[in-house]
């Protein structure tokens, strides 16, 4: 069985290189480019791990994670923000984020990170 996967981002090449790298690491995944598409994925795939942006138009990171916690206390949420803003990313981890990524990110620490909080299980 593998794991669920949310990439929310609003810049299509990450979120296909996101995909790319985690579909051949053997996770199902799934896509949003906005704080819209990332809940109704939520609430229709229950996904285990979301990789999240922190800027994207509309409805930004804080608040999509906020909703999400509201859906699912237990999400797993790993932040990503080409911003070094000290106060939005502590303000994720307080919400329950479990670590953050500034891009550009390099794609191994990524793998990495989802393999330690997300193992895949072998059958």
């Amino acid at each position: 069985m593998s794991g669920k996967i949310l990439i929310v981002d609003d810049q299509f090449g990450i979120r296909i290189l996101l995909n790319e790298v985690l579909h051949k690491e053997g996770y199902d995944t799934f896509q949003a480019a906005n704080g819209i598409q990332a809940l109704e994925v939520l609430n229709n795939h229950s996904p285990d791990l979301v990789l999240l942006d922190m800027k994207i138009p509309g409805m930004d990171g804080i608040e999509i994670l906020k909703r999400m916690k509201v859906v699912d206390p237990d999400i797993r949420v790993i932040i990503m923000t080409a911003y070094g803003e000290l106060d939005m990313i502590q303000e994720a981890k307080d919400l329950g984020a479990m670590t953050h990524f500034a891009k550009p990110f390099d794609i191994d620490d990524i793998r990495k990170a989802v393999r330690e909080y997300f193992p895949i299980q072998s059958n």
